[in-house]
């Protein structure tokens, strides 16, 4: 068993798989910053200038010995009081626009990228006949 479990750890996937977890969970801090620190508090501002992280609906009593501020969502949430935190939830929403479309990006970028490393390692014979099929699909069918 313990061979086995060498075997599988000398996999180069197990090592590509760790070193893709540690970049992504940096990444995320990365774009946990942009969306907090610089996109969010731009929507705010068009939406009235508050904290959009703020927008919430209690949905319970405040405690009686709570002594945050009744308008921080963080404070209330600290306080064991019940919220609806949708403006946390859109925060959240957008960081995950971000990374989806980041990665979209990458995979895009990486996908010509390679199309060009095949294209430019294939023989003249088979290019040659990629351009007579691209040119027959352009005539009309008689």
């Amino acid at each position: 068993m313990f061979s086995e479990f060498k075997a599988f750890i000398n996999r180069g996937n197990v090592l590509d798989l760790a070193v893709a977890v540690i970049i992504g969970a940096a990444f995320g801090k990365i774009v946990s910053s942009l969306t907090d620190d610089i996109i969010m508090p731009v929507v705010g501002k068009v939406f009235g200038g508050l904290d959009f992280a703020n927008y919430f609906i209690m949905l319970g009593d405040i405690p009686a010995d709570f002594k945050g501020s009744v308008t921080s969502y963080a404070d209330l949430k600290a306080a064991g009081v019940p919220l609806l935190g949708y403006g946390q939830f859109i925060t959240i929403f957008v960081n995950f626009l971000i990374v989806a479309f980041v990665i979209f990006l990458l995979v895009r970028a990486a996908n010509k990228a390679f199309q060009r490393a095949a294209d430019a390692a294939d023989p003249a014979d088979v290019v040659l006949l990629r351009e007579i099929r691209d040119e027959l699909k352009k005539r009309p069918i008689e």
